[in-house]
């Protein structure tokens, strides 16, 4: 295999993203709606086989048309794993958008509060313990 031969790199990345697709209040979403999705956003009929085609190994012969990955991004929430196997691969590097930017710091700032709560509890059960 050579250096730059990605099918199963983007495979993976696509089944990645799929399974971390969100609506935009980041609530995860089913194939089935991304495929509605994608398909609303390019005029035509993607459907949720299709995508499992393009994730399985065992169907090498379906490969994910790169004509549908901005439509791809956008319907998982803005995944961009198998956005960034291609551009890794080519020797690239990009940055999201402001907005999504925006709402990674969101992200980790409640993640943050989340771990700083979790923190607050176990030092209140050893101070208990060590009553």
């Amino acid at each position: 295999m050579g250096s730059l031969d990605i099918d199963s790199e983007l495979r993976a990345a696509i089944s990645e993203d799929l399974k971390a697709a969100c609506d935009g209040a980041g609530r995860g979403i089913s194939r089935y709606e991304v495929a509605a999705r994608i398909s609303e956003l390019i005029g035509r009929e993607v459907t949720a086989s299709m995508l499992y085609n393009w994730t399985s190994e065992s169907h090498s012969d379906y490969n994910f048309p790169l004509k549908l990955l901005p439509a791809f991004v956008i319907a998982t929430g803005r995944q961009r794993r198998t956005f960034e196997v291609l551009s890794r691969k080519a020797g690239l590097f990009a940055l999201p958008g402001p907005e999504a930017l925006r709402a990674e710091i969101g992200q980790i700032e409640e993640e943050i509060r989340r771990l700083q709560g979790e923190r607050a509890k176990r030092k209140l059960f050893l101070r208990e313990m060590d009553r």
